[in-house]
This record gives structure tokens, C-alpha cells and sequence, in this order.
């Protein structure tokens, strides 16, 4: 069953469009609070944990999220601050609640947000959850009567709690007092929480993008514009930059030099160091992953296989596989011995003890691996386009691969969360790449 409103990581849109409404997210908190309640087993009501980043419309959408809840009779505990993605479902398994919900938009700009969810395993949602959420939105919103309303309580010291566990990732034999480390939290949830992990563990760290004031997360700062970062790091003489999105669960980094590392190859230095003290059964990566790092792991005698793009999608695969480690390009990174999720602060750590154990820097790392040169190319389209059904996209893609053969790829796919298709060529030539790129666009800008 296709879904309507759910996308590759919970529900996003703009902001006063359905379904980010108020009126629209109380029905999605009165839908999945029926769920809950049905699925309750003992006599006690079931509980969420709601946070949000620092969207200014993150108010009003929890307290449209908190109205459905209390409606369905279930209780729900929020927080003062902004709290990121992974803490909320750090918090949710920890504290043995029901669910979590985070009212974020990831990456995006301030004018989009969305909602996230997470079991009380602190996982994400199953397709049969979302589909039963969708199925309950199109029935009455009845409320409970008023003994069984929902209550709502704070919860204190979140930050705290959070903060510590990200720390207790960090191997105890190291510190970080070595290093000088600048963090962009992209004026986001972790504004407050990721310059105190790494000061806490011994670093001196220069803090940037940490004034967030409602409107301008994800603006100039963090994984999406991680050039601000960059500049800092060469300015400061820093050892390294540390960059987050919006709800901290993405990791880009720069080395001192100011050169950017994207996920794929974080992800490589992450393997790379794992082999050295244990086994590494297996590595999921996505479609968008560089064929560099999938021929490396092969060397390496570590299994590799691609998930569709998103790391919910890579956790269902690492799960099946009882593999440990994940990632793509974009900054999702998974380190299931660690987190349940992906986790920014959480990855950057397992990157430095890389460098702590192996005494090189991210450079010397990256000298034993060449990655092919890739084009990623946006195209706005309509929210109901369908490039599969266009037969001079489809040819277009089949001559191309006939001529790219085994020396590289391309891969079309629709965005999850806008109306966007995304057109990846990835070859051993750079020039290549590019007019492989072009050719295929331009059979979008034709009048259908």
C-alpha cells in the first residue's frame, strides 16, 4: 500500500501546507495515540516523549502534537530545549516509554518541518505503523472521556543525560585534549549539547553556528553549507571541523587543510578502523554510495550491500543482516553497538578514536583510497511526476549505461521529502561524469 503523508523519514512539509498544520498534526498524534492504546498491554496509559529543534514553528506544533496525544488518552512528557533527533530516541528507550516524536525537518530550511517517530526500542517506525497512522487519519477524532485524558509533565535534566551517553561512546582509554576541534551545529537542537560533549572529553572547541533564532537553522551553517566550517577550521588552525544538520543525526567533517570528508568517506575510516580490533561481518551502504568504497570493502573481505537511500532503510538491512555499520553519503552514519540510530555527535566520536587509535590524520587515511569523481544533479518536478513512465528519460538512461558499462553508473530516484528527482553519475572521469549528467537532465526539461 503506497503511503500519502509518510516519506522516507517520518512526515515533512512546509509549514501551514497539509500535513504540517495544526489542526492536521493534532489528527496525527490523535492517530497514532489510538495505536498506542490499542497496543498497550498493562493498565497503565502508554507515554511519549515529544521533542523538536529550533524551528520556530516547533511550538505550535507541539502543542497541536500534545492536544491529539491527550485526546487518545495517552501522557506525554516534553522538554524545555531543543533536543536532537537521536537524544529523543536515546531518551525514549532509556526512560521505557511508549514512543518518541520529534518535530523536526532535518536538513531543510526553517519554513518546512516535519515529524519524526520512534518505537520504544528507540527505532523507526515500521511501514505497517505508518500505514495504520495513515488508515486511522481518515476516521473520527473521538476523544476519550475526561478520567482518561492524557496528562503532560516536563522532564528535567535531558541535556544532561544525553550528553553523558554521547561521551560514554568514546573509548576510556582516550581523551581529546590533543585536539582543537571546531563544531557547527547549524544553529540547531545541538547548539547546546554537541560543544559540550567534545570540550567535556578533553578538547578545545570552537563553537559556530550556535545561535539558533528560529528562522535561521541549516542557514549558511552545518552539513548542508559546511564552508563556513571549513574557513573556521583554516582560520582557527584547528585540527578538525565537525559539522552537523539541524537535528544532529547527519555528520559531515574538514580536516585542518579545510578539505571537506562527506559520509562515504567517514564511513570508510569508521570500517578501516573496526577491522583492526574486531570482526566486520558486513557494511550496508545505499544506492548513492561511491563504488570506491564497495570495491575497498571487498578487498578488506567485508561483506558490503546497498539499501535504498535513508537510514531508515539501511537499518532494516543492517537489522536483517545482524550487521553493526552503515552509512551514505549525505552524513547518516550508523553504529548499531552504539546507538539505535543515526547520531551525529555519537559518529564524529567514533571517527576521532579512529584517529586517536591509528595516530594519523583523516589525510593519511584517505591516501589508501581513491574515490570516483560523482555529479548529483536536482530537478525540480511536480509532486506527481513519475520519471519511470517517460520514454525518453528511460531510453536516454539505457544508452547510457550501455556506454558507461562496468567503468560506472547512474542512478535516478525520486526525493522522498520534496518534489525533486535526484540524477547521480558516478564514473572514473570527472569530465565524464559531468556530460553524462547533462545528457540525462535535459531530458527532464522536456515538455511532457
Amino acid at each position: 500500500m503506497k503511503k500519502k503523508y509518510f516519506g522516507t523519514d517520518g512526515i515533512r512539509g512546509q509549514v501551514g501546507v497539509i500535513p504540517i498544520t495544526p489542526d492536521f498534526v493534532m489528527r496525527i498524534g490523535h492517530a497514532f495515540g489510538c495505536i498506542l492504546i490499542k497496543d498497550k498491554f498493562s493498565l497503565d496509559k502508554p507515554t511519549v516523549l515529544v521533542g523538536k529543534d529550533t524551528r520556530v514553528s516547533g511550538h505550535i506544533l507541539e502543542s497541536a502534537l500534545k492536544v491529539g496525544f491527550s485526546a487518545a488518552g495517552v501522557d506525554v512528557i516534553v522538554l524545555d530545549d531543543p533536543m536532537p533527533t537521536p537524544a529523543i530516541a536515546y531518551l525514549t528507550q532509556s526512560l521505557r516509554l511508549s514512543a518518541g516524536l520529534v518535530i523536526s525537518a532535518s536538513h531543510n530550511l526553517y519554513k518546512d518541518n516535519g515529524i519524526k517517530f520512534f518505537s520504544a526500542q528507540g527505532n523507526k517506525l515500521p511501514d505497517s505503523i505508518e500505514i495504520e497512522i495513515e488508515n486511522n487519519l481518515e476516521l473520527p477524532m473521538n476523544f476519550v472521556s475526561s478520567d482518561r485524558l492524557g496528562k503532560e509533565r516536563r522532564l528535567d535534566a535531558a541535556e544532561f543525560r544525553y550528553i553523558e551517553f554521547c561521551k560514554n561512546t568514546f573509548p576510556k582509554e582516550f581523551d581529546l585534549k590533543d585536539f582543537t576541534v571546531v563544531v557547527d551545529s547549524a544553529n540547531g537542537s545541538a547548539s547546546n549539547i554537541a560543544p559540550h560533549v567534545f570540550r567535556e572529553l578533553g578538547a578545545k572547541v570552537i563553537s559556530i553556528g550556535d545561535h539558533p533564532n528560529g528562522y535561521n537553522i541549516n542557514s549558511g551553517f552545518g552539513t548542508t553549507a559546511p564552508y563556513e566550517l571549513a574557513s573556521s577550521v583554516c582560520s582557527n588552525h584547528a585540527d578538525i571541523g565537525i559539522a552537523l544538520d539541524g537535528d544532529a543525526d547527519r555528520l559531515l567533517m574538514v580536516d585542518a587543510c579545510g578539505h571537506i570528508y562527506n559520509g562515504d568517506e567517514l564511513l570508510y575510516v569508521m570500517v578501516r578502523d573496526r577491522i583492526k580490533i574486531e570482526k566486520v561481518q558486513g557494511v550496508v551502504g545505499t544506492l548513492m554510495t561511491n563504488m570506491a568504497l564497495e570495491e575497498e570493502f571487498h578487498k578488506m573481505g567485508v561483506n558490503f550491500s546497498r539499501a535504498k537511500v535513508g537510514d531508515r532503510h539501511m537499518l532494516e538491512m543492517m537489522n536483517e543482516r545482524g550487521w553493526i555499520l552503515g552509512g551514505e553519503d549525505s552524513g547518516h552514519l550508523l553504529c548499531l553497538d552504539k546507538h539505535t540510530t543515526g547520531d551525529g555527535i555519537v559518529s564524529a566520536l567514533q571517527v576521532l578514536s579512529a584517529l586517536k587509535r591509528s595516530s594519523k590524520t583523516l589525510p593519511q587515511i584517505m591516501s589508501n583510497i581513491e574515490f570516483y569523481p560523482k555529479i548529483l544533479i536536482n530537478v525540480k518536478v511536480s509532486p506527481n511526476f513519475d520519471w519511470k513512465e517517460k520514454v525518453a528519460i528511460i531510453a536516454e538512461k539505457k544508452e547510457i549505461e550501455q556506454e558507461l558499462g562496468n567503468e560506472g553508473r547512474i542512478l535516478i530516484r525520486a526525493s522522498g521529502t520534496e518534489a525533486l528527482v535526484r540524477i547521480m553519475v558516478e564514473t572514473k572521469s570527472l569530465s565524464l561524469s559531468q556530460r553524462m549528467g547533462r545528457r540525462i537532465a535535459e531530458k527532464f526539461s522536456l515538455d511532457y
